[in-house]
């Protein structure tokens, strides 16, 4: 199994003695378990794809974003697996870690300075107009997370997980009582 093929491949498991014995099944699922130990390698992954089915990512194509750290270092783990170039614009009012993790998968960092460390709707602003900017160049697309509704694909597997089909349709587990074994851990997926 390649990078992308671990992201949602997290544990899903029972919580004890959170609920008295016979109210209800608590379930989490571990996305820290993920690549980049983000639960936004789901989302990175469906914008990546949904971008290439339909073209606006091409071969040879760079993606550029704007963000603050988790998204970034996700399509950046995509983007690197996929053999895309990656342009991050982000500011040095974000963690160092994070913007190390996008530069250890390859992405390149266009910062934009803060005012002292500050995070403010201004440097927002300008990161967001420097990623629109980018977009304009030949073979460029840019994700623009905010207004990606692509990102919703990524979850649709989680959702489906926690749930169970029903004369057609999905329900969620958290909806019905089942007897289950306590602290039960069910297979990764």
């Amino acid at each position: 199994m390649g990078i992308l093929g671990a992201v949602g491949a997290t544990s899903l498991i029972q919580l004890c003695n959170v609920v008295p014995a016979g109210c209800a099944a608590l379930f989490v699922k571990l996305e820290g378990e993920n690549p980049t130990g983000s639960m936004k390698d789901r989302m990175a992954v469906a914008v990546v794809a949904a971008a290439e089915a339909d073209g606006r990512l091409k071969p040879g194509g760079t993606m550029v974003e704007y963000t603050g750290g988790s998204t970034g270092a996700s399509l950046a783990m995509v983007c690197a697996a996929k053999g895309y170039p990656i342009r991050i614009v982000t500011s040095d009012a974000f963690s160092l870690e994070k913007r190390k993790q996008m530069e250890a998968y390859g992405a390149e960092l266009i910062l934009v300075p803060s005012e002292g460390g500050v995070s403010t709707k201004k440097m927002f602003l300008e990161m967001i107009e420097t990623a629109r900017k980018m977009e304009k160049e030949p073979g460029v697309h840019w994700n623009d997370q905010l207004n990606n509704f692509d990102s919703i694909g990524g979850y649709s597997d989680l959702a489906k997980r926690f749930g169970t089909r029903r004369k057609g349709r999905w329900m969620p587990l958290f909806t019905r009582l089942e007897q289950r074994p306590l602290c039960e851990e069910w297979p990764r997926s």
